[in-house]
């Protein structure tokens, strides 16, 4: 939320337990362009830059469709027979799966696919 506040155009961030003078104070400090952050606003700010960003794994919806009958366990004939689609089409989708997930192995994209959440 400090983020979103901030980059909407928030020019501090105080939380609701200041006191009235660090309000006032802060609200000058607004008028005049100085930004204040309440030291809970600064250390959320400070942690989400060392995180790094979870990884953004750009699956179109059929391939998504395909890692979740994997998920399922189901091997190419009979993901092609549940979506009546050839096994060629399978294997060029499970193929995109693997390599946009950057994963090498069936066993991989599942594993990765269950650990981030991708399929419901």
């Amino acid at each position: 939320m400090v983020e979103g506040a901030l980059k909407a155009g928030a020019m501090s961030y105080l939380l609701k337990n200041v006191s009235a003078n660090e309000l006032i104070s802060a609200i000058r400090g607004a008028v005049v362009g100085q930004p204040r952050l309440s030291p809970e606003a600064a250390q959320v700010l400070i942690q989400d830059i060392k995180q790094p960003p979870a990884p953004v794994y750009d699956l179109t919806d059929r391939e998504r469709e395909i890692l979740a009958l994997m998920v399922e366990g189901l091997a190419n004939n009979d993901i092609a027979d549940r979506l009546i689609v050839s096994q060629s089409t399978v294997k060029f989708h499970v193929s995109n799966v693997l390599s946009k997930l950057g994963v090498s192995s069936r066993t991989e994209a599942v594993a990765l696919a269950l650990k981030n959440h991708l399929v419901k």
